[in-house]
């Protein structure tokens, strides 16, 4: 662990099925920097045969998202994005990629990630820009409307609203 890692970092163990698809394995991951590698191949097409753009959205929301909750994680926060901006500037039928995440404005509320995905001769593949915002983590009872923050305040619930 470096001295920027936070040690409480996201459980990057569990991750779900739709992230175990996209390929993305971390290899490094801190407040600071993320970075990681996916080995691309069939798995990735679209149906003309090229890896469908969605797996490199997919690994820039990813590597951002888990740097941004690394950064905040230490308050007892996640960070969920809001926008992401995905340019595709060059296809790709199979090879390694390297992604590589810096975050450009760490705020008390709101950050913002830069993302690079370049294959093995260092070119750019795909870059994006991810927001996230900054949020208390919901618990069980979100699903009543009602987070940790809400109950550790005394509010009470949501009313609900049926359409």
């Amino acid at each position: 662990m470096t001295d920027s890692e936070s040690p409480h970092t996201p459980d990057l163990e569990n991750a779900s099925d739709f992230l175990v698809a996209a390929g993305l394995r971390f290899t490094h991951v801190a407040a600071d920097r993320v970075e990681g590698v996916i080995d691309l191949g069939p798995e990735h097409h679209q149906p003309w045969g090229l890896v469908h753009g969605g797996v490199y959205t997919t690994a820039i929301e990813s590597a951002a998202t888990v740097g941004a909750v690394a950064a905040v994680s230490e308050d007892g926060l996640v960070a969920v994005g809001v926008n992401n901006n995905t340019n595709f500037l060059r296809s790709m039928i199979s090879g390694r990629v390297q992604v590589v995440a810096r975050p450009i404005q760490q705020g008390r509320t709101q950050q913002l990630w830069e993302v690079s995905i370049c294959d093995a001769d260092e070119r750019l593949v795909a870059v994006g820009q991810v927001r996230l915002q900054n949020v208390v983590p919901r618990t069980d009872s979100a699903s009543t409307g009602r987070s940790l923050a809400a109950e550790r305040h005394g509010r009470p619930p949501r009313k609900e609203i049926h359409r």
